[in-house]
């Protein structure tokens, strides 16, 4: 008995000491007076109109920072709060081990050791003070709302606007799959030959990419038969969450005033318009980032090879706090190391280190401010030719009747010669490139002869109906250019001819197509299924009633829900060998048991299937993937089928004579982007399933009449 107790004592004794080293308690938040103190500095005025969209009106561009940021927080604090812990590296403290893995990317990336060294120095004072404004706005809100905020993560600091932007942007052009990939332990790699000859290489198989897409298109004046300039904007993004799009206009006495889409987190508007101009983006799949096979020192691991002498590897440690329970938090340290090249990652026995465009680029805000502040196409050109954004196309139009074509990239300073698709060998300098190619040199097409211009995540080869589109021969194969080519933008080249009038009712045609390509990937795959020899009865009988599809997305289609299921469960890929039949199986089988189990039959009308759901809103829709009308289903358990992605914030801008004239604009949901007892939470999403549009208004003075709520921010004008 007395040992027995001894035991017991001696476990509660390392219970107890266990409970002392994980208890870690988030501090107490600033009171509502600290927070709320820098709100005086700044004036904004809200109408909300009847849709519940915030315009934004002050002084200063600031002072639209601020309102916006407060907006946004009474529409979406939480998504806005998430973004904050996650660029500090702290969601893991909020959310548990699951969150982990960001936090660790926050340190390898280096996020805010670029934020310590260079935002004194190279955030210029301006975008400081947009930055200042912006998380006063944010503090304001929390503040007045001590009970939504979460606990230690007020203040919010300008600093985690800037490093927000230089944590997210290289994950658009595809930095994310790259850290997968490299973490994943059953990587195969191929190292780059050396052109003369010097290097050996052994077998890989390149992993394939999900494709969302987006879609953009400009069409000229003339073009138009309607002497009328117009731009489509019709990002793909997911339809909640931290990159979902939040619709705002933002307009001050200093000369700014446009409308688009923004993020949650970010000051001004991403992609949109004004009087003057617009742009919209789509994402574009450039190989900016290199792989190196590192070798190590076998009598000294903290040593690298490079040039025949052996280096010491640069040290450094991040710590993740890991919630447990309650205020009792596990902290985990992982070592980071770091070569000439870049950071290192460890995998499978392995040593890569990564070189990648956006590495220690601090401007990105910059630059965005100076498009929101553009007024024509000199002013647009110049704020692109900051370069501060490592990728995303950009396609154009102006009230003087200019379309343009941007394959916007930091475009790596790579000798030549070399595959850098492949891995490289990290033992030789002269391959740790530095800096980029200038502005003047990446792909772009000025006003094309035929007088259209288009993007759907496709090769910028393809970007015009004209005889002026650009080569391959005309850029370095360094540059790694995008090669691909989605349905999408097969279905632009098959309904355009670079004659026939592009008027608005072709142009919605275009948009809200609703076909597959017989060029595209999905046709030769369900060519493969049709094709193929099944000894499952229940495959083969599924494959022959494949034969009846007519490549239309359709609600009333009932020879739709297989193919564009089946295409759901498929990542887009280069690779013809990834569309073989024997990779094709699984995707087909599962789509068919979906199918079945949920619906009763493997052709169900494709409406019954494609959902858009929010609240009580529960409509069909057509379109699908990699369709003109982009509805997508991703991450979803085996029996659930809405959207999740593709189609969100759209909008088609028209100028005329050199004056603005319309904007019509669309958004998937609401305002009210977590508030389900808004009247704004879903009000959009019966116009959104029926492709109808609403009305833009930049005359805030107009919008007084409808407005659902007016109200002043911050300092109360005298």
């Amino acid at each position: 008995m007395r040992i027995l107790k001894l035991l017991l004592g001696l476990i509660v004794l390392v219970a107890f000491a266990a409970a002392i080293y994980l208890y870690d308690p988030l501090p107490a938040n600033p009171s509502a007076a600290e927070l709320s103190a820098a709100s005086q500095l700044y004036s904004a005025e809200v109408v909300r109109d009847e849709w519940g969209i915030p315009h934004i009106k002050g002084k200063r561009d600031a002072d639209t920072s601020f309102g916006l940021a407060y907006v946004h927080a009474e529409d979406d604090f939480e998504t806005i709060q998430e973004v904050v812990a996650a660029t500090r590296g702290l969601s893991a403290r909020y959310k548990g081990a699951g969150a982990a893995p960001t936090d660790y990317v926050v340190g390898l990336l280096d996020v805010w050791n670029i934020v310590e060294a260079k935002y004194d120095s190279d955030v210029v004072n301006d975008v400081k003070e947009l930055a200042e404004a912006y998380t006063a706005g944010i503090n304001l809100y929390a503040a007045e709302n001590p009970d939504k905020t979460w606990p230690g993560l007020a203040p919010f600091k300008p600093e985690d606007v800037i490093a927000g932007f230089i944590f997210k942007t290289p994950f658009f052009y595809g930095l994310d799959q790259t850290l997968t990939d490299l973490f994943d332990e059953t990587r195969e790699s191929e190292i780059a030959l050396d052109p003369s000859g010097g290097v050996s290489a052994f077998e890989m198989r390149k992993r394939s990419g999900a494709e969302l897409g987006s879609n953009a298109m400009a069409i000229s004046a003339a073009r138009s038969g309607e002497d009328t300039t117009r731009l489509l904007i019709n990002s793909h993004q997911p339809m909640t969450g931290p990159v979902a799009w939040y619709e705002a206009h933002l307009q001050s006495d200093e000369g700014l005033d446009i409308q688009g889409g923004i993020f949650p987190g970010t000051p001004v508007i991403l992609h949109g318009f004004n009087k003057h101009l617009g742009w919209a983006n789509t994402v574009n799949h450039i190989d900016l980032a290199d792989v190196y096979q590192i070798t190590r020192n076998p009598d000294n691991e903290y040593q690298y090879k490079l040039d025949g002498e052996w280096r010491d590897f640069e040290r450094d440690e991040v710590q993740i706090k890991v919630k447990l329970w309650g205020p009792f938090v596990y902290t985990a340290k992982r070592e980071l190391l770091k070569t000439e090249h870049g950071p290192v990652i460890e995998s499978g026995g392995n040593t890569y280190a990564l070189r990648y465009a956006g590495r220690g680029e601090i401007r990105q805000l910059e630059q965005y401010y100076r498009l929101n502040q553009a007024t024509d196409f000199d002013s647009f050109t110049a704020a692109m030719a900051m370069n501060a954004l490592p990728s995303i196309n950009y396609v154009y139009a102006d009230k003087e009747d200019n379309i343009a074509f941007v394959h916007n990239g930091q475009y790596p300073n790579r000798i030549e010669g070399w595959d850098w698709s492949l891995d490289l060998p990290g033992d030789r300098s002269d391959l740790i490139w530095d800096g980029y190619r200038p502005y003047d040199s990446i792909p772009k097409l000025v006003n094309p002869e035929s007088g259209l211009l288009f993007n759907a995540n496709n090769t910028p080869y393809i970007a015009t109906d004209g005889p002026d589109n650009m080569r391959p021969e005309d850029f370095p194969s360094s540059m790694g250019l995008a090669t691909n080519q989605t349905n999408r933008a097969h279905r632009l080249v098959d309904l355009n001819d670079g004659v026939s009038p592009i008027t608005k009712e072709q142009l919605l045609k275009q948009k809200f197509d609703l076909e597959y390509s017989t060029s595209s990937n999905q046709y030769k795959i369900v060519q493969t299924l049709i094709n193929g020899e099944w000894e499952d009865e229940n495959l083969a009988a599924a494959a022959e009633h494949l034969k009846g599809w007519d490549l239309r997305t359709d609600m009333a289609n009932r020879h739709a829900a297989l193919p564009a299921t089946v295409f759901m469960r498929l990542r887009q890929s280069s690779n013809p060998d990834d569309y073989e039949l024997e990779n094709l199986v699984e995707p087909f089988a599962n789509a068919v048991s979906l199918l079945e189990r949920k619906f009763g039959r493997i052709d169900p009308e494709w409406g019954e299937v494609n959902r858009l759901q929010r609240g009580d809103v529960d409509l069909p829709m057509n379109g699908g993937p990699d369709i003109l009308r982009a509805i997508y289903s991703v991450g979803l358990d085996n029996d659930q089928t809405y959207a999740t992605h593709g189609d969100t914030w759209m909008a088609i801008v028209e100028w005329q004579d050199g004056e603005f004239v319309n904007a019509d604009v669309m958004h998937q949901f609401g305002s009210a982007t977590l508030d389900e007892t808004s009247p704004h939470y879903a009000d959009q999403a019966p116009l959104f399933a029926a492709q109808e549009w609403r009305k833009a208004e930049f005359d805030i003075e107009k919008l007084r009449a409808s407005a659902t709520r007016i109200y002043t921010l911050g300092k109360s004008e005298e």
